[in-house]
C-alpha cells in the first residue's frame, strides 16, 4: 500500500447557460457540446422542458431523456445515471430550474418550522449539485432567469426598479460551477462565472461550435495540472467563497489537500477578524458622539 500524488489526466466542464425564455439557452448548449466531443450520438439531452430539444434534431443525432414531474432532485441524478452508463460525452440537463422549483414546493408543503425544514430541503439539492460535480461526463446546465427589482424611494414612495436578471435557483449555484454565461434574447452572450479565462470581461458574442473547441482545449490542458498547482492556488484565494469554488473544482484533490483547505480557510477567517478589530479600534468619536 502507497500514496501516490493525485493528478488530474482531463478536465470535464461542468458549466451552466442562463437566460430567459426565448434566449436560446438549449440551441447554444448544443453547439457548444457538439464542439467538446465532435459527435452527436455521444450528447445527451436531459429534457424538462416539454420535448423543445427535439426542435434542433436537424442538427444531428443526439440522445434526450424526457422528464416529467415530479422533477425531483433524485429523478435528475438517475436521468444522469442513464447517460453515463450509455457512454454519453456530453449530458444537457435543460434545465435546473425545475429542481429547484420542486424543491420550494416541497418546502412550502412541510408542516412545523419554515427555518428548520430547510434541514430536510438542502442535503437534497447539494446531492443533487454534488453529483453534476462529481460526473465524469462534460455536464451543461440550462437555468431560467426572470426580471429582478427592488423597492427604491423615490420622492417619498417606494417603488419596483429593475435590477437586472435573476436566475431561478438556488442562490449561489454558479459558485459551483466552473464557467456561466449569460445570455440576451438576441441570443448574445457574455459570461458571468469563467474560472476558465476564456470568456470573462470580453465583449457579448454569439456562442458556436468554436465555443464548444476552445473549452475543449482548455480542459485538454488539465492534464499538465498536479496536485503542487492547487496548492498554489489555494495560498492566493482571498475569500470563503472563492475557496470553496476551488475546493468543488478540482474533486480528485479533496482529500489530498484537505489539510490545505482547511489551514487556509482559518487563515482567511483571522484576518476578516483582524480586519474587523482593526476598524473599530480605530474609530474615533468627537464629543458629540459623532464619527470624525
Amino acid at each position: 500500500m502507497q500514496l501516490q500524488t493525485a493528478q488530474r489526466k482531463r478536465a470535464k466542464i461542468k458549466m451552466g447557460m442562463q437566460g430567459p425564455s426565448g434566449s436560446g439557452k438549449t440551441y447554444s448548449s448544443l453547439l457548444i457540446a457538439y464542439g467538446l466531443c465532435k459527435d452527436w450520438k455521444k450528447i445527451a439531452v436531459v429534457d424538462t422542458e416539454n420535448h423543445s430539444a427535439d426542435l434542433y434534431a436537424h442538427l444531428g443525432a443526439y440522445n434526450t431523456i424526457s422528464l416529467s414531474a415530479p422533477f425531483t432532485p433524485e429523478r435528475y441524478m438517475q436521468a444522469i445515471d442513464v447517460c453515463e452508463n450509455a457512454g454519453m460525452e456530453v449530458v444537457i440537463i435543460d434545465s435546473i430550474t425545475h429542481e429547484w422549483e420542486n424543491l420550494l414546493d416541497y418546502h412550502s408543503s412541510l408542516q412545523g418550522n419554515s427555518f428548520t425544514n430547510w434541514g430536510k430541503v438542502t442535503p437534497r439539492h447539494n446531492d443533487f449539485v454534488q453529483r453534476i460535480l462529481q460526473s465524469p461526463c462534460h455536464i451543461i446546465s440550462t437555468i431560467r432567469t426572470k426580471q429582478d427589482y427592488v423597492l427604491s424611494d423615490k420622492n417619498g414612495k417606494m417603488v419596483p426598479e429593475k435590477v437586472g436578471l435573476k436566475s431561478v435557483q438556488r442562490d449561489g449555484v454558479e459558485y459551483e460551477l466552473t464557467l456561466v454565461f449569460d445570455l440576451d434574447m438576441k441570443n448574445h452572450a457574455t459570461a458571468s462565472k469563467d474560472r476558465t479565462g476564456l470568456f470573462f470581461g470580453k465583449p457579448e458574442f454569439k456562442i458556436s461550435i468554436e465555443t464548444g473547441r476552445m473549452i475543449h482545449e482548455w480542459c485538454n490542458k488539465g492534464s499538465d495540472v498536479s496536485v503542487d498547482d492547487i496548492s498554489i492556488l489555494i495560498t492566493e484565494v482571498n475569500s470563503i467563497k472563492e475557496l470553496i469554488a476551488l475546493y468543488h473544482q478540482f474533486p480528485q484533490f479533496k482529500e489530498v489537500l484537505k489539510p490545505e483547505f482547511e489551514k487556509r480557510k482559518r487563515e482567511i477567517l483571522v484576518q476578516q477578524e483582524d480586519k474587523t478589530t482593526h476598524i473599530a479600534t480605530t474609530t474615533k468619536f468627537n464629543s458629540n458622539g459623532k464619527l470624525h
